[in-house]
């Protein structure tokens, strides 16, 4: 029997008085179990029963924790969703899931109350010093181990989204996974701006931090100079975010001495590839490591990670976690040996249950407990993890595949270059031609050509683009993660025709 409510709610037991959530308001772990208690006591008071589907909107505030344990406590399975969520794509998921209650944060209520309102759901917006009339529940609700704790929708980058099936055991199995590669205490302080309603910062980070005892400080909205403000102020040991908050942080002005990050002791990155020069100045500048992982929605957020016990090895994800096992298959399911690219494939305590009311989609992707990932990966001789590309974003050119992630780690060293998205673009004569949208310095008078012979000397010809695209900003999703489907192909075709290119 197992809930990840009963291990957060451990601490109030030991220790009530310490810090739960330290940032932007304290709460302490007995004031964060009884708000808990109070939020599941107002589930089973309106008729909501254990693996009910309730779904859940809100941001990077300390509510979130204060309802989301509730929940879970109240043996619901919690749905949580982008706070920028459509009203039509929050009407999919509610029915979808067929899901019997909507809670949403004050500020992101308007469009979860009206796909509420049309499905006939009951809708309650939650605001600052929420409180319910209801009889606390004052013991978690026991799951049995393959419950269905926890829905998460995929992005749908083809088709609709699917809602991954994640156990009561996924969740717990997570934390006891980092437990030993982190090394968390109660004395850590750990900080974040990720979003929670996000697999990432929800389970990896928030569950882990809470369940084994750390203080927990949320930043939102991200800014650079907001994380690195808290960073100082709550002395942080630990965060966590995606490379384009790396590289954002990297380039903020201020005030600050080495004494000011002098608390930081660990980094952790997930989300998207971590570009090894912005992993060096980072190092540079804070005097502290960024350790990657690599993972999925389908797993937890949890596959491999830089164990701060062992080697690092910079531009790896590190090896798997405790009770994962990775292979790398080429396209007819043998198994590759060490150096060799092939798809990865994950089996291991974190790996999702299926996909909710989708059998075909879950067999196509899950089978005999190892989940096909999607992602170009191999491992070397010691077993670390690097991830060479998406599948779906591998470019072919003139018949030679080329690695966007591969171009794009060689750009990130340009010291003009702020960020760059490489993508193919249909062409009449390679098939693809590369492109790369790229954001400079300001200032910067770097043009195609110059960028293009620069890169000529560090890369192979064929993996050299010769389309660019300059731009203030590259689309983002809610982690901060880099969105390669948003950008536009057709407007990368014009600037081709116009000649942009070296």
């Amino acid at each position: 029997m197992v809930n990840i409510a009963t291990d957060v709610w451990a601490n109030a037991e030991t220790d009530p008085d310490r810090l739960a959530i330290r940032s932007p308001r304290t709460i302490t772990y007995g004031e964060l179990r009884r708000t808990n208690q109070q939020v599941a006591g107002a589930i089973r008071a309106a008729g909501i029963a254990p693996l009910d589907r309730v779904l859940f909107i809100a941001p990077t505030i300390p509510e979130f924790p204060e309802v989301y344990y509730g929940l879970h406590a109240a043996g619901v399975t919690v749905i949580t969703m982008n706070t920028m969520s459509t009203a039509p794509e929050i009407d999919y998921v509610l029915e979808d899931s067929g899901a019997s209650l909507v809670i949403a944060w004050h500020e992101n209520a308007a469009n979860a109350e009206q796909a509420a309102a049309e499905r006939n759901v009951p809708f309650w917006r939650i605001e600052p010093g929420f409180s319910f009339d209801a009889e606390p529940l004052t013991q978690p609700h026991e799951h049995d181990r393959l419950d269905t704790a926890l829905i998460l929708y995929t992005s749908g980058t083809t088709g609709r989204p699917k809602g991954a099936e994640l156990t009561a055991a996924n969740l717990v199995d997570t934390v006891a996974s980092f437990k030993p590669v982190l090394e968390l205490t109660e004395d850590d302080r750990f900080g974040t701006a990720l979003p929670l309603f996000h697999v990432y910062g929800q389970c990896v980070c928030m569950n882990t931090a809470l369940s084994l005892g750390s203080s927990f400080s949320t930043v939102h909205p991200f800014s650079p100079k907001a994380m690195l403000d808290v960073m100082v102020q709550d002395r942080l040991t630990s965060m966590a975010g995606v490379p384009t908050m790396w590289n954002a942080m990297l380039h903020v002005e201020g005030d600050y001495t080495p004494e000011d990050f002098s608390a930081l002791r660990m980094a952790s990155s997930g989300g998207a590839s971590l570009p090894v020069e912005v992993m060096r100045a980072f190092k540079e500048r804070f005097d502290c490591a960024i350790l990657e992982g690599y993972g999925l929605t389908e797993t937890v957020g949890a596959a491999t990670f830089n164990d701060i016990n062992r080697e690092q090895k910079t531009g790896t994800v590190g090896p798997p976690l405790p009770g994962t096992v990775v292979e790398i298959r080429d396209g007819e399911g043998n198994v590759l040996g060490p150096n060799e690219a092939g798809e990865v494939f994950v089996k291991g305590p974190t790996v999702m249950k299926g996909y909710w009311n989708r059998p075909d989609a879950t067999a196509a992707d899950l089978r005999d407990g190892w989940l096909k990932t999607g992602d170009i990966g191999m491992l070397d001789e010691d077993g670390y993890l690097s991830i060479v590309d998406r599948v779906k974003d591998l470019i072919i050119r003139g018949g030679y595949n080329v690695y966007p992630r591969e171009v794009e780690e060689v750009l990130y060293e340009h010291p003009e270059i702020v960020e760059v998205a490489v993508v193919g673009v249909p062409d009449p004569h390679y098939g693809e031609e590369i492109a790369a949208v790229t954001v400079l310095e300001p200032g910067s008078d770097a043009t195609p050509e110059s960028i293009r012979a620069w890169a000529k000397e560090r890369l192979s010809a064929y993996k050299v683009p010769h389309l660019f695209a300059f731009v203030d900003a590259l689309p983002k999703g809610a982690t901060g993660k880099i969105l390669k489907r948003a950008i536009d192909r057709d407007e990368l075709r014009s600037l081709a025709a116009e000649g942009v290119r070296a």
